[in-house]
């Protein structure tokens, strides 16, 4: 039975779609597997790591009838990419096995029964539905996404929290030296609701949401889930439990010293005085005084830099310590052209904004140098 017939970039379009979840190696083995369901022409491929499930379909030509089956996904894709994008290929099923061919290529897999491949169970207690434009969720995901923990044995850091509260949807991130917060307005108001959403949901969302102005993403949360529909697919992933920090209780309100200049300028200074940092501490100190800032790093061997910007400044003058990675993060995943940086003193953290617009925060913890 023909299971699929189509352009190789059709169908490497599809299974690259789910495939960002799968292990290469995982304690089982059909969860290396895509779980390919044909009903009449629609092709139905699922992923899963027993946590995410991602779902997607499409019309692709084969034979009539029902199938269901599951390969290698990274295999296939592997085989999919050697082959030029307008080839048609097929997925033929036979004995128990797969057999690709493009051209005059053929190569034959091992399949598992599609019974066996377990699905997630979905909640039953789903809230409403609302939606949200696939670039504005995207840029949210972006602004923040840096400051999330890695491996954090506080695992509720190891993730971003989404606060959807009358017509806002806020999302946090933070690994304990650094905040970071951003905003948008929804066109519908709806009911608070405060979920996590892992490290690993938020990377395979940035990977597959669109950039374009017209997609959008419809999500709903129930207590230990959540499920995304956008273009055809659905994500359906599992919540981090566990109370996220007050973030409202870190960021810092009416700091007295404001700094407005050039992100592109200050960017390019913290990169140079990088790289005489030391590589276990990144540790640059900011001199700010009337008309200037100065960076300066030096390392282990004795060697420094500095480097000093002109800025529009009257304000009291504060020598203060940062790691330079938080900087450079926060900067290279902003687009506009101006930042502005708040401070109280050398001991307080520092909230960097963007000028006239109240959606987005970084606070970043000072470090002793």
């Amino acid at each position: 039975m023909i299971v699929l017939k189509a352009t190789q970039d059709k169908v490497l379009a599809v299974l690259q779609s789910v495939a960002g979840i799968v292990e290469r190696r995982h304690t089982l083995p059909i969860l290396a597997n895509v779980l390919i369901r044909k009903t009449g022409p629609s092709i139905e491929v699922t992923t899963s790591d027993l946590e995410i499930q991602i779902r997607t379909s499409a019309e692709l030509d084969g034979d009539s009838g029902d199938f269901s089956t599951t390969v290698g996904a990274r295999k296939l894709i592997d085989i999919l990419r050697t082959m030029p994008s307008d080839q048609t290929v097929s997925l033929e099923s036979s004995a128990g096995k797969l057999i690709l061919k493009g051209g005059k290529s053929r190569f034959t897999l091992q399949s598992l029964p599609a019974e066996d491949f377990p699905l997630v169970q979905e909640s039953a207690s789903f809230g409403p539905v609302f939606s949200v434009p696939q670039k504005t969720l995207k840029a949210l995901l972006n602004q923040v996404s840096f400051a999330m923990a890695v491996h954090d044995i506080r695992y509720y850091l190891n993730g971003i929290l989404f606060v959807a509260e009358g017509k806002q949807l806020s999302l946090v991130a933070t690994d304990g030296h650094r905040l970071a917060f951003s905003s948008a307005t929804l066109d519908v108001e709806v009911p608070k609701q405060e979920v996590i959403l892992p490290r690993k949901t938020v990377v395979e969302m940035q990977r597959l949401l669109s950039d374009s102005a017209d997609g959008v993403i419809s999500m709903q949360f129930a207590n230990n889930q959540a499920k995304f529909s956008f273009e055809g697919m659905e994500f359906v992933t599992k919540l981090v439990e566990g109370k996220f920090p007050d973030y409202n209780r870190v960021i810092p309100r009416n700091h007295k010293n404001h700094i407005t200049l050039g992100r592109v300028a200050l960017l390019a200074s913290l990169q140079r005085t990088a790289i005489l940092t030391s590589d276990k501490f990144k540790g640059v100190k900011l001199n700010i005084e009337p008309g200037t800032l100065r960076v300066a790093s030096n390392n282990a061997e004795q060697e420094e830099a500095v480097d000093e910007l002109d800025i529009d400044y009257g304000g009291d003058s504060i020598e203060i310590g940062f790691n330079v990675t938080y900087l450079i993060d926060v900067l290279q995943n902003m687009p506009q052209d101006m930042v502005v940086i708040e401070l109280s003193d050398s001991n307080s953290s520092a909230l960097i904004t963007i000028p006239d617009d109240v959606h987005f925060k970084y606070v970043v913890m000072p470090m002793r140098i």
